[in-house]
């Protein structure tokens, strides 16, 4: 990234590795909104440095690969070939933007769209690469926006009478909707919800007003699937005439204890907030756009029915170690993929996201390859034999991306 919109598929030779830095292999990312956020904002960007014209920096944050070289003072700890993860918000003041600083939009040598990177000293001596065990390398690229929904939930909370204390987390046994919530995150939130194993609500509620991707997601995610956990599961189409009406009618008229907002919209925060009831938390998860971002909330609640709201950017390092841990007790995160692509994709699909549908964009580093939605796989087979190997996978898998896709397209990239 040289500047705003100004982001460019280039070949460069590495620093020299030192003694307390690791040189690695990406083999996957998956492009998110924030690098579509950077991109458009450039320096403006928090994350961003000012001398990006000068010092370009590597985009990419949610990425995967392998250990190549390993320096003298990390040589206990790593090795080559072990896989890793990286959380990205390192929190670190001495980085290109202080606290801010982060990989895929602060550094020139390390971010996920790339083929190799030099990981900084900063990365270790914070506690953010993370070893991946479990199979494949896209469950670990996914693992950063997992992390993301389990920090939100982690920072919700709610009060007791006469107490200031904030009970910290979502109520366990309690009554949650997620609004807006079939996108790529919210799948995301779906999954943890659905899987984690210290507590959940006993009604869950998933709203959105594109029946097509509700449909996708109640597939994915089912609602018997939710009741071997102990959660009563709806997936509801608030494109009605009084949704609010139907919501808090699913509760039994009483309203919901935690309130998740998927989308940046203000009359989504609106129905978010007239369902909430008491002592209910609302979490704003999905960061606007603008800086100038307002929506009507109900204060009276506030001060009369112990309302709240919380919002938070991002997870830290231990929601991605739970993420880590959860994937690799048999959690799959590919219900959130939907296009495939190579390093030759990143340009136009980080410029252009939000207009491009489906969820997650996920980029091999090491190929050539189109963006591609899974679902065209099959219609590509037709005259491309590699592609219709990948469809009869993804066929077997639920239409989902899996490991066993992934081996093969690294193995047969060549022949796309």
């Amino acid at each position: 990234m040289y500047g705003t919109e100004d982001l460019r598929l280039e070949e460069f030779e590495l620093p020299k590795m030192k003694d307390d830095e690791i040189l690695a292999k990406v083999v996957s990312d998956s492009i998110c909104m924030s690098s579509y956020k950077s991109s458009h904002q450039g320096t403006a960007h928090k994350r961003v440095p000012d001398n990006i014209a000068e010092h370009p920096t590597i985009i990419g944050h949610e990425f995967s690969g392998e250990i190549v070289e390993v320096g003298k003072k990390w040589q206990g700890q790593f090795k080559p070939g072990d896989k890793f993860s990286i959380q990205p918000a390192l929190n670190y003041e001495k980085g290109p933007v202080g606290v801010y600083s982060a990989p895929g939009y602060s550094y020139e040598f390390i971010g996920g769209d790339a083929t190799y990177i030099i990981i900084p000293n900063e990365v270790m001596e914070t506690g953010s690469l993370l070893p991946f065990k479990a199979e494949g390398f896209y469950p670990a690229s996914l693992s950063e926006p997992l992390s993301c929904v389990i920090g939100a939930l982690h920072a919700n909370y709610h009060t007791k009478a006469g107490s200031y204390v904030h009970q910290m987390e979502i109520k366990a046994g309690g009554k949650m909707a997620l609004l807006a919530g079939v996108g790529p995150m919210g799948l995301a939130m779906i999954n943890y919800v659905l899987h984690r194993e210290d507590r959940h609500p006993s009604l869950f509620v998933v709203t959105d007003i594109d029946q097509t991707r509700l449909d996708r997601a109640a597939r994915l995610y089912t609602k018997e699937f939710a009741a071997s956990r102990g959660i009563e599961l709806h997936y509801v189409n608030t494109a009605v005439e009084d949704p609010v009406g139907l919501l808090r009618g699913i509760s039994g008229g009483e309203g919901y204890d935690d309130v998740v907002v998927m989308a940046p919209v203000p009359a989504v925060v609106a129905q978010a907030d007239d369902i909430l009831g008491y002592d209910g938390c609302l979490n704003f998860f999905s960061g606007p756009g603008k800086s100038d971002f307002k929506a009507p909330f109900n204060f009276y609640n506030v001060h009369y029915n112990a309302t709240h709201i919380v919002g938070t950017s991002g997870g830290n390092t231990d929601d991605m170690k739970e993420g880590l841990a959860l994937i690799g007790k048999g959690m799959d995160p590919a219900g959130l993929v939907t296009h495939i692509g190579g390093l030759n994709a990143v340009v136009e699909t980080t410029l252009n996201l939000p207009s491009i549908p489906g969820g997650k964009k996920l980029i091999y580093t090491h190929i050539t390859m189109p963006l591609t939605a899974i679902a065209d796989f099959a219609e590509k087979g037709k005259t491309n034999p590699v592609y219709a190997a990948l469809a009869e996978i993804c066929d077997r898998h639920q239409g989902l991306w899996s490991v066993e896709a992934e081996k093969y397209l690294l193995a047969h990239s060549d022949a796309l």
